[in-house]
């Protein structure tokens, strides 16, 4: 699979080398949707720039960044662009290797399970099929690769590039079993962005078996919320922040109820759609990191209720942010509600299809324990009457 591998990433590569020649790189490097005050180049530009005259990047309301990001582009600012893609490469490489090891440790306690009789005869169906350890690595690549959101996030040059490139080694430490390596990446990408810490309880279950930034619109509640309430900002602020942080650390008490003691990589993926969900100031680079884990999960495609619509929602959404943007900054036939309106909706999409793969993991899994089809006590075949 290598060379399949090294096309795609040729392939990707020029497609952003061409984009960032293109005209459209002023227009996408403005865009709420893809940049945040904390990920914006822009910022990091100005930041670089006090920094060079000798005033703190801190010191005003400029620049948001960890101090490593800008002392990294100190040294690499005329390669700022070969710097994004080689991150690009590296997450998708990295998510690549991570589903390739995940995939032989699937079917090495697969193929146990099945010497073990531990499956019930009508659902063999639903065993993976061993082919699928050489193409889903691929497509795993490929969904964040040529995901429009992962290309816009790095024609942009947004920093998230950056701290997705961490998150995925941090992940690809976490499968391989070093947890030093595991621990590293994890303290780097909470240091980037203090939501990954929650994916602390994921990584020790695989090992053992923000700050105050102003208010902008984008692509997230946050900022409607807190502007709604603006007279209880800090009120406002602990119930926004406090209820992700309740919401993402909840889930490290899920393997325990739910039975994914066995599936931390799972927990990750769910993870991370959460974090992308509820962060203050969310953008579309993390959007791409988790649905990059959409593959592996094929096999539970046959259990998805709402696959249809939440993609048809996903990608109305994707489309009106730009024109409800233009109607409310631009035009003045709109108001921040419509905006505000749009990302509602585009958050509640997510919510969806989470659920919805959450809700077709748990069935495969009750389905795998109990058998594809109902049975009476006496062993025939049963039918589910609903009143």
């Amino acid at each position: 699979m290598a060379a399949p591998l090294t096309l795609l990433l040729i392939v990707a590569v020029t497609i952003r080398a061409a984009l960032y020649r293109s005209s459209l790189v002023d227009i996408i490097s403005e865009r709420v949707e893809v940049v945040s005050p904390l990920t914006a180049w822009k910022r990091v530009v100005e930041g670089l720039a006090l920094l060079d005259l000798g005033v703190s990047p801190y010191a005003g309301d400029v620049f948001h960044e960890t101090p490593l990001i800008i002392y990294l582009f100190h040294f690499v600012i005329d390669y700022a662009e070969i710097t994004f893609m080689l991150a690009d490469v590296i997450t998708a490489v990295a998510l690549y290797m991570s589903a390739q090891e995940y995939n032989k440790q699937v079917f090495r306690k697969q193929r146990f399970a099945l010497e073990a009789d531990r499956y019930p005869m009508d659902c063999i169906e639903l065993i993976r099929s061993p082919k699928e350890m050489y193409y889903i690595p691929l497509k795993v690549a490929m969904f964040y690769l040529l995901n429009p959101f992962t290309i816009l996030s790095c024609v942009a040059k947004a920093t998230c590039g950056l701290n997705n490139a961490v998150i995925s080694l941090f992940i690809l430490a976490t499968i391989k079993g070093n947890v030093l390596l595991s621990a590293i990446f994890l303290s780097l990408a909470t240091y980037q962005s203090i939501y990954p810490l929650t994916l602390c309880a994921s990584a020790l279950l695989y090992l053992m078996q923000r700050q105050y930034i102003p208010v902008n619109p984008r692509r997230a509640s946050f900022w409607w919320f807190v502007a709604q309430y603006a007279f209880m900002y800090l009120g406002s602020l602990f119930v926004i922040v406090g209820l992700s942080f309740f919401l993402l650390g909840s889930w490290d008490f899920l393997p325990s109820v739910y039975g994914f003691m066995e599936h931390p990589v799972f927990l990750i993926f769910m993870q991370l759609a959460v974090i992308s969900i509820f962060k203050s100031y969310p953008t579309v680079g993390d959007i791409a990191l988790y649905m990059a884990f959409l593959p592996l999960w094929n096999h539970l495609h046959r259990f998805l209720r709402n696959i249809f619509l939440v993609s048809c929602v996903l990608l109305s959404c994707s489309a009106l942010f730009p024109v409800l943007w233009h109607l409310w900054i631009y035009a003045g036939s709109a108001n921040s509600n419509f905006y505000y309106a749009i990302t509602l909706l585009f958050n509640v999409a997510q919510i969806l299809l989470v659920s919805d793969y959450f809700y077709a993991f748990l069935r495969r899994e009750h389905h795998l324990t109990y058998g594809l089809y109902l049975k009476r006590k006496d062993g025939s075949e049963a039918t589910l009457v609903l009143k």
